[in-house]
């Protein structure tokens, strides 16, 4: 199947991934009148759904996002955990997962989207939604939306992907894990406190949620507002996370705030009443396995200052957030 896909405001505001018409129920909406929300529902074929979000941009939440979702799928249960990046306008789980040229995903005989593989972990992404020219990939392919496209586009990534079976190399699909799906969903979403988080918090039955910051105030600014906006819409807050704190001098080993200290960050969080999920030191290796498109969580390099300190931090975090999603229940 082909989708009809179209960048701008002329497609058609109640399909703008171009899908085909589902044979299944028909996602939720939300209605224009305020009094008529709709009633908040699970992702078909998923247990459990975690947000990442933050309030400002360029703080390292989507790679944040992806290592925690390999932090979790290590825990000794061994979940089965998927990726869903709803960064519309600047998606960027396909670069930090290495599937920048994978081309478009498949769809099923019903018109869902399957996810793309990679590292052994599904994920969707506008990303792979965006169609290229004879001259530029599709990482320079703007989208040019308003918010009741940007709306639809987000409910149709939330309940047009199927998440019921995994793809192997030869495209096959796992029986196990189509009768199993997944057992968490880690989602990250755009920065600051538009349609997109209000709309995930709106149509979704969100379990948990991770906030991350740097410590300079302007941050910390953004991020108050972020989580005021998660109570107002019910979104679970499971904690912040601070990013950058500190930097290890690689010759004298001494530490450094470059950032500026936690202190102000540890205040914030306490003023607000929300526990301090970690604090991830700077270290150069976890951009450049970004920019590789393998997450610093699956890198084996352990010698550069701070390498083994970050994972131990981002595995703590994941340990958090699995005692707050009760998947033994």
């Amino acid at each position: 199947m082909r989708r009809l896909f179209c960048s701008s405001s002329v497609a058609r505001h109640d399909n703008p991934l171009g899908l085909p018409r589902r044979t299944t129920a028909p996602s939720p909406t939300i209605p224009r009148r305020q009094s008529g929300l709709p009633k908040k529902r699970k992702i078909a074929n998923v247990r459990r759904v975690v947000a990442v979000a933050s309030g400002k941009g360029g703080v390292g939440k989507s790679t944040v996002a992806v290592n925690l979702a390999f932090a979790l799928a290590m825990h000794n249960r061994r979940p089965r955990v998927g990726l869903l990046d709803l960064d519309l306008f600047g998606p960027s789980i396909p670069k930090l997962m290495g599937l920048e040229r994978s081309g478009e995903p498949h769809l099923t005989d019903g018109g869902a989207l399957v996810p793309l593989m990679n590292h052994g972990m599904p994920c969707m992404s506008m990303g792979f939604l965006l169609p290229s020219s004879a001259h530029a990939s599709n990482e320079d392919t703007p989208v040019v939306w308003r918010g009741l496209m940007v709306q639809k586009a987000v409910q149709q990534l939330l309940f047009d992907v199927d998440w019921s079976g995994t793809i192997s190399s030869s495209n096959e699909i796992s029986e196990r894990a189509r009768e199993t799906g997944l057992d968490i969903l880690v989602v990250d979403l755009p920065p600051g406190t538009g349609d997109v988080p209000l709309t995930l918090g709106q149509l979704v039955e969100v379990d948990g949620s991770v906030i991350v910051s740097t410590p300079q105030d302007v941050s910390l600014s953004d991020v108050r507002r972020g989580v005021a906006m998660f109570r107002k819409v019910g979104i679970p807050i499971t904690g912040l996370l601070l990013n950058q704190s500190l930097y290890t001098c690689p010759t004298c080993h001494t530490p450094h705030h470059i950032f500026g200290p936690p202190t102000r960050f540890r205040e914030v969080a306490s003023g607000m009443g929300v526990d301090v999920l970690g604090e991830m030191p700077v270290v150069p290796g976890v951009g450049e396995g970004g920019d590789k498109g393998v997450p610093f969580m699956l890198s084996g390099d352990g010698a550069e200052d701070g390498a083994e300190e970050w994972r131990k931090v981002m595995g703590g975090v994941a340990g958090k957030v699995w005692d707050v999603l009760r998947l033994d229940e």
